[in-house]
């Protein structure tokens, strides 16, 4: 009974994607285009005319920066056909990444990071239209938890007082540009001192959090 309810859900939610994301302009889903005309409030340092100006710098081979309106930098490093990588300042990035759904439709993925010293991200989805999707069906975060090693005597002094220290939880979270895979690696331990650091490396996982994007959701 879980199962089907589940499944009822997941089809509800597919259908109200399809409904706000299906555009008959193919253009509108070209990562350019949707940089171009990406809603000032989501980069509000870097107006749509100096986005352009960025992707023709691109495109053209040169270095894609320009100064913002924070009287710093900003780079577009990386763009393709479903990928945008920006250098929004000298110490945040966006990712821009297009999420197939079904009938050649896509959803927006943005992953904003930020360094304040040590990297930790948000994640946000949206139509090719630009409206905010509700992301609880889309992606569930990954927890600190999920980077303890089980199979580690968490009884220990040693473990408690470590574990204790993680006072804060920062996770950076990278689209992958040449597949539909999302990596979060949890980037608290960088904001201990190097000798806690090394208590705590024998209980965290060596290897970060993978997830996978399937049909509408990321697993």
């Amino acid at each position: 009974m879980i199962t089907k309810i589940e499944n009822m859900k997941r089809y509800i939610l597919l259908s109200i994607l399809l409904f706000f994301v299906f555009t008959p302009s193919v253009n509108a889903q070209n990562m350019a285009t949707l940089f171009s005309g990406m809603p000032d409030e989501y980069v509000p340092h870097l107006e749509s005319a100096w986005r352009k100006d960025l992707i023709d710098l691109y495109n053209t081979g040169k270095t894609a920066s320009l100064k913002n309106t924070m009287e710093g930098t900003s780079t577009l490093l990386k763009l393709t056909e479903n990928y945008m990588l920006l250098q929004s300042t000298e110490r945040s990035t966006i990712e821009m990444k297009l999420l197939p759904l079904i009938n050649n439709t896509n959803i927006i993925c943005v992953v904003t990071t930020v360094n304040a010293p040590v990297a930790d991200s948000r994640i946000a989805f949206f139509t090719t239209e630009w409206k905010p999707l509700a992301s609880d069906e889309l992606f569930t975060p990954v927890t600190a938890d999920w980077y303890l090693k089980e199979d580690v005597d968490k009884t220990t002094d040693a473990y408690k007082d470590i574990i204790s220290r993680l006072d804060i939880e920062l996770i950076q979270y990278n689209l992958n540009p040449d597949n539909l895979t999302l990596t979060a690696t949890y980037t608290t331990p960088l904001y201990l001192n190097k000798e806690d650091r090394e208590k705590l490396t024998p209980y965290i996982k060596e290897t970060p959090r993978l997830f996978t994007w399937e049909s509408s959701r990321f697993k």
